[in-house]
């Protein structure tokens, strides 16, 4: 039987991924400032004292000035202190860098707020049943 679609010559459209169409001029030009900044931050990030870098975040750089943001004024005297290093960290990563500004916010940082869950054992009744349902995925006649 014959196909009932009719055929083209021109290639099917296939549509834009989500963050290419985010990231088309104009409108892209602050999306991909910030996936950039937040590159840097985690470039960054390692080399803050321990810590000292669960309450500090990159949030610009501009004109050789890198703008940290921490939570507290006590980590911003501590990244005061570590302003050398962190600078020339920035420069070993081809950024000139000539300046650390620290300012403090009234909101605690993101990476501060979220604990690390860890994992809880299962009971001895979870793990049963985990082991039957997987029994029963293997036997498809039960």
């Amino acid at each position: 039987m014959s196909d009932s679609k009719p055929r083209s010559n021109r290639p099917p459209s296939t549509p834009k991924a989500a963050l290419d169409a985010l990231l088309a001029e104009p409108a892209g030009g602050p999306i991909r400032r910030a996936l950039w900044l937040d590159e840097l931050d985690r470039r960054l990030n390692p080399h803050l004292p321990h810590p000292l870098a669960a309450h500090a975040r990159l949030a610009n750089f501009d004109n050789g000035r890198l703008v940290f943001v921490v939570d507290t004024p006590v980590w911003r005297a501590k990244l005061r202190l570590a302003a050398p290093e962190l600078l020339n960290a920035a420069r070993s990563i081809g950024l000139d860098a000539t300046e650390l500004v620290v300012k403090t916010t009234t909101a605690p940082l993101a990476a501060a707020t979220q604990p690390i869950r860890k994992a809880t054992p299962l009971s001895a009744a979870a793990q049963q049943a985990l082991q039957a349902a997987l029994a029963s995925l293997k036997d498809p006649e039960s």
